[in-house]
């Protein structure tokens, strides 16, 4: 499949989940992007536009190549939680960008509802 097609799939299943999930103030959307390497979230208000927290795994650690994996979606999730907490955010809208509920998704996400986000 070629490159152009690829990323045109994506970006229509991030639209039509887009169409379905509103963030507010109250509660926020948690948007969920991963990237080749790496792994970002962030809570965004769509009422104003405004990013509320945002966490990610850009921060280089001596012995992990990769930061786009299972365990460091898990200690991710956990962060961004703590963060949002902090920050008074206790309820959130999941925003998984078009990919599929499985696998890094899925323990990102269990890792935010142990850590005390509402989803």
């Amino acid at each position: 499949m070629k490159p152009q097609i690829k990323q045109q799939r994506e970006q229509r299943r991030r639209w039509s989940v887009r169409k379905r999930i509103v963030g507010t103030a109250a509660r926020p959307r948690m948007s969920v992007r991963f990237t080749g390497k790496n792994i970002h979230v962030q809570f965004v208000d769509d009422a104003t536009g405004h990013t509320l927290v945002h966490a990610n795994t850009l921060k280089k650690d001596a012995g992990a190549k990769s930061r786009a994996n299972k365990e460091c979606a898990g200690q991710l999730g956990k962060t961004a939680a703590a963060a949002a907490l902090e920050k008074g955010i206790k309820q959130v809208v999941f925003d998984r960008s078009g990919s599929q509920y499985h696998g890094k998704v899925e323990v990102l996400a269990q890792a935010a509802r142990e850590a005390g986000l509402i989803f």
